[in-house]
């Protein structure tokens, strides 16, 4: 089929635009929305070109002041808010729980830390014995890591051990309460009715019967199911004190996490035909940002570039791939498809592709020496897309490239403790920045807000209007993005009503002083 569908490409665009219509009725498994063989074997043909080229250029010509730079690279002043260590109220531990409450957590590895969260609270809240929860396998990372291959149970259990009793498993008597159990038939012991933000009375009125008349209760699904507003402060300070303090890695990922973070702030070159590292002094660098790095999350996979419904500037093929795979995987309900590309990006709701957010850190004050690591699982359209990106930041680097094969192994073909490194670097890093909202943004501009570390939020309708101003040059696209910028830095922003304790920690997790 390839061999045909090349032979076509060099006889004319007739033939290209039959076989576009053709090919999902020809060979569906291209399109197939689960498939990570071929995400889209399209971009591969019409590589993704550069879309703001006059920028590009002033961006590649940028010069950047001393001062700017230390600006820049400056940590956070202290904003009036630390840390709370403990909890207000001394916890009792109750002598007798009602029962024992299981939850089965959907999604990727930071929606299953909130979940987590959710669920020490919601046993506190029940007098339960939580169970670890069960992390399902994702259907697009297709990942079946458990929580004991993520986090350290030891250490979770015995920081809350005060607070809730945890158990690794169920007691013989009730060994028949599997995830199987649950998704063949009706089962009493389910609660599958728990709506979204639910409260704590709902919780008291609709699941501790169930606990008091079986003795355990399963709840899923269970994502996003407790609310943020009107609950004790004692259970709040339960779920800060769970995401900050009982949820850490597994020994392996913090230590390749920190042979990362050290590689990154002691930059080191591979050794000639070796499989290891020699670290580069500092008088080899020139760089004036030596000994620190910024963090990229850069989520642009198939799945984000569909459900968004925007244009990446792959061309008509591309749109058509990426319109085939929302209609298959969501059956066409992505409320965003209803508006045009110019429409979706003046309102801030189109993720900034690499080449983007490649000019939003250009026009901050990030040089070509900039150390740069990139936090992602797949770019769509590989390395084409991230060309430009490259070009701006040539030192960027990535988990493979600062791995040597046998650390890797350790880690590879597993979605969740991939992003498990990608948390501990970023987290570690002196800034971070996104470039698109979503559960790993949200997690760690709570967590380093938490922490009084730099974030940077970009703003995104205001990128979106900028990109769509073909006219402007580099020097007005500079001035737009840091007056746009001032105050996206990590200044500490309280939490509204309903708006995530995750990512939103003061006043809930932290105090003043």
């Amino acid at each position: 089929m390839r061999v045909l569908l090349e032979h076509h490409l060099q006889r004319g665009g007739v033939y290209v635009s039959l076989l576009v219509l053709l090919l999902p009725v020809l060979c569906p498994s291209l399109f197939s929305p689960l498939g990570h063989a071929s995400p889209s074997l399209f971009s591969e043909w019409n590589s993704p070109k550069p879309r703001h080229l006059s920028l590009m250029s002033g961006a590649l010509q940028r010069q950047i002041s001393n001062e700017q730079k230390s600006d820049l690279w400056a940590p956070l002043p202290p904003q009036g808010w630390k840390q709370c260590k403990q909890t207000r109220n001394n916890p009792i531990l109750p002598e007798v729980p009602n029962g024992y409450i299981q939850v089965f957590l959907d999604g990727g590895l930071n929606q299953q830390r909130m979940g987590i969260c959710d669920a020490v609270a919601v046993a506190k809240i029940l007098n339960a014995t939580l169970v670890i929860p069960h992390l399902e396998v994702n259907p697009v990372w297709k990942d079946s890591s458990s929580f004991e291959e993520i986090f350290d149970v030891d250490h979770f259990i015995n920081v809350l051990k005060d607070e809730i009793s945890i158990v690794r498993n169920l007691p013989e008597e009730y060994s028949w309460s599997t995830r199987e159990y649950y998704a063949v038939a009706i089962r009493a012991t389910r609660v599958k009715s728990a709506p979204v933000h639910a409260s704590a009375n709902w919780y008291l009125e609709n699941v501790l019967p169930v606990l008091e008349s079986y003795g355990i209760a399963a709840i899923a699904p269970f994502s996003h199911r407790l609310a943020f507003d009107s609950l004790p402060e004692d259970i709040q300070r339960l779920r800060c004190k769970v995401n900050f303090q009982a949820l850490t890695f597994v020994p392996h990922i913090n230590e390749l996490g920190e042979a990362l973070v050290h590689r990154l702030r002691y930059p080191a070159r591979p050794q000639s035909g070796a499989d290891e590292f020699i670290q580069m002094s500092v008088e080899e660098s020139h760089s004036e940002s030596f000994g620190k790095f910024v963090v990229l999350h850069l989520r642009f996979d198939k799945d984000m570039a569909a459900h968004s419904a925007c244009d990446f500037g792959g061309g008509k093929a591309e749109r058509l791939a990426l319109a085939k795979y929302r209609q298959v995987l969501w059956q066409g309900r992505v409320l965003n498809s209803q508006f045009t590309d110019e429409e979706l990006r003046s309102q801030g709701r189109c993720p900034l592709t690499p080449e983007e957010i490649g000019l939003l850190l250009a026009a901050l004050g990030f040089d070509s020496q900039t150390r740069l690591y990139l936090a992602s699982h797949k770019v769509y359209g590989g390395e084409a897309r991230i060309s430009s990106l490259r070009k701006l930041f040539p030192l960027m680097e990535d988990k493979k490239s600062l791995t040597t094969e046998e650390e890797l192994a350790k880690v590879e073909g597993k979605a969740s403790l991939l992003a498990a490194v990608d948390y501990y670097v970023s987290l570690n890093s002196d800034i971070f920045i996104s470039a698109s909202p979503g559960n790993m943004h949200n997690a760690m501009v709570g967590h380093r807000t938490y922490e009084n570390s730099k974030t940077i939020r970009p703003n995104m309708a205001l990128l979106g209007q900028l990109f769509l101003n073909k006219s402007m040059d580099w020097s007005e696209f500079q001035q737009a993005v840091q007056t746009g910028h001032r105050n996206r830095q990590g200044q500490i922003r309280l939490r509204k009503s309903k708006q995530s304790i995750y990512t939103y920690p003061a006043p809930d997790c932290m105090c003043e002083g």
